[in-house]
Formats: C-alpha cells, structure tokens, sequence
C-alpha cells in the first residue's frame, strides 16, 4: 500500500491538497454547465458534480491517511468520468488528473532521495 501514498513529512503532499480543492471548486462550477449546455435536469447536475466535489474534499481532508490517497485517485477518475456528462470534463478532468499524477510522481521522487544534511552529508 506504500505505493499509493507519500511519506507524511514530504511537501508535495500539500500540492496534491491544493489540486483536489482546485477540483473541489472546477466540479461545483461544472453543476451550471451541466444544466445550461447540456441539458441535464438540476437535481442530477447537482448530484454529479456534488458528489464528485464531496469526493474531492473528503480526500483531501484525510490526504494524511491511505484512505486519502485511494479517494484522491479515485477523484481523478471521477473527473474524467464527468466528461460523459459534460463532454469538455473530459479535457479538464485529464488536465487535473495529469497535475495530480505529475505531483504524485514528484512526491514519490523525493521520497526515494536519501536524506541530507544542510552541510551536504548524509544524516543516517
């Protein structure tokens, strides 16, 4: 499951925050473009793009557990997913989802770098 997740100390972890309440607000305001241009009743627009905002806040919130990282991936696909609703949720969602990954992988980066001194020695 380390896979999955980053070390609690590692600073990309407040990036992948910030990328999953960017996402927060990006499917709030796909509610109104989901009723306006394509057609979608209210209740259903709402339910899409609360439920997936509501995914997103709850990942990020426990973004310091495992649970975190599985609803933050999860998010990424449910933002694409929109795109079957809102077609160009499609190109926005992948744009997230490639943030969230690039992130991700620089998070997984700087977990695998052994840890240095301010001087430039190895502290182990």
């Amino acid at each position: 499951m380390a896979v999955i997740s980053l070390s609690p100390g590692n600073p990309m972890r407040v990036v992948l925050i910030t990328v999953l309440i960017f996402e927060v607000v990006v499917f709030g305001l796909a509610i109104p473009v989901m009723i306006l241009i394509s057609g979608m009743p209210a209740a259903a627009a709402a339910g899409f793009g609360g439920g997936a905002a509501l995914l997103a806040i709850l990942a990020a919130g426990l973004l310091r557990s495992r649970v975190g990282y599985i609803l933050g991936w999860a998010a990424q696909v449910v933002g694409i997913a929109l795109g079957f609703v809102t077609p160009m949720m499609f190109v926005v969602g992948a744009l997230l989802a490639a943030v969230w990954v690039l992130s991700f992988g620089l998070g997984k980066r700087l977990d695998s770098r052994p840890e240095t001194s301010p001087e430039g020695g190895d502290l182990a």
